[in-house]
């Protein structure tokens, strides 16, 4: 619930926030990933929905985010079976999102709002 309300509130994916707190608590990677995007499906389909009512949306622009994440969906299938094959699959899932939030907040840092 803690991890809902923040993703709203700040307007955060729900993946960003839950995947590494589940792994922190010791929940296994693969579990982790495939519990947290039961929750981007909803915040996701919520969102959808609001801007239709809005009429804010673009078919053409969820067309192409739709053929995106069917190919980035089978090359992560078929990602996940190699990792599991050589039995490292947990370790680098971890290390990318080590790696993934490390360069999102040096990119932030590079940034610097705070002196504009």
């Amino acid at each position: 619930m803690g991890v809902g309300f923040l993703s709203g509130l700040f307007g955060v994916g729900g993946g960003f926030l839950l995947t590494p707190l589940l792994i922190f608590y010791g929940i296994p990677s693969t579990v982790a990933v495939g519990t947290t995007l039961s929750h981007v499906t909803g915040s996701s389909v919520s969102g959808a929905l609001a801007q239709w009512k809005k009429r804010g949306h673009r078919l053409q622009d969820g067309g192409v985010m739709l053929v995106g994440g069917l190919f980035g969906t089978a090359a992560g299938v078929w990602l996940f079976a190699v990792m599991r094959r050589q039995g490292q699959m947990d370790l680098i899932v971890s290390l990318s999102y080590v790696l993934l939030l490390g360069s999102v907040g040096g990119l932030m840092l590079k940034r610097e709002p705070w002196r504009r």
